[in-house]
């Protein structure tokens, strides 16, 4: 019976170059740690979109949001700290530091005199009211 698996070449004459550095090296798994937008989940009822975003780590002063019709910006900018000591050195670090921005647009306009956002336990939760839609109004042909 024969044993069939798959295999990539170059994937695996990639590894083996660098097989030899050092544990301390990004590897594949840690490189993409840096995140490369916010993730949130965005719901919505008929007054009303709730969005929550995850923001583990940061400042609620270091958060921006800005509501234009139905477009929604949400960026966030960590600066890094300063928290190395006399004699000490960096050997590893893969926490994020620099500014991230998410733009989107709902399917409605947002009434922002009344939207509301709270940060609570590395989740911003943002409540966007939707605005009224006027009716259509008929227009009598004379």
């Amino acid at each position: 019976m024969f044993n069939i698996t798959r295999s990539n070449p170059l994937e695996e004459a990639f590894d083996n170059v660098f097989r030899a550095v050092p544990v301390w090296m990004p590897s594949r798994e840690t490189r993409a740690l840096a995140p490369t937008q916010i993730r949130m989940d965005v719901t919505e009822n008929d007054r009303e979109y709730v969005v929550r975003a995850e923001m583990p780590g940061v400042k609620k002063e270091e958060i921006s949001v800005t509501i234009d019709g139905n477009e929604v910006t949400v960026s966030v900018e960590v600066k890094q700290e300063k928290d190395i000591k006399n004699g000490e050195t960096v050997v590893h670090a893969e926490r994020y530091y620099g500014k991230i921005q998410r733009v989107f647009a709902l399917g409605q306009e947002v009434d922002e005199a009344t939207a509301r956002a709270k940060y609570h336990d590395g989740v911003l939760e943002l409540t966007l009211p939707k605005k009224a839609i006027a009716a259509a109004k008929k227009v009598a042909v004379n």
